[in-house]
């Protein structure tokens, strides 16, 4: 992804413009490039939580239909990631 140079000054001037983007910014003084900002995280979206959501119920069913529960999901994970953590040592 291609970074926007912008100068300090408008950096400041326009910065929560720039903390909401997604896009780097190389951040310049007098031309020269002296930082990059980089965004960590993004907003999170109706749509990305409605999918969340709809992930959850059918996963749901999914454990409904095989007959198991969460608690026995867990411990299978759990008793999995002892037996690997042994076979690294």
């Amino acid at each position: 992804m291609q970074a926007t140079r912008v100068g300090i000054r408008e950096f400041r001037e326009n910065l929560a413009s720039y903390l909401e983007s997604r896009t780097p910014v190389a951040i310049t003084r007098h031309g020269a490039m002296i930082g990059i900002y980089v965004p960590t995280r993004r907003r999170t979206s109706e749509a990305d939580l409605e999918a969340l959501r709809a992930a959850g119920k059918k996963m749901q069913a999914l454990i409904a239909a095989a007959g198991t529960s969460e608690d026995e999901i867990v411990g299978e994970f759990k008793r999995v990631r002892r037996e690997r953590q042994k076979l690294k040592h």
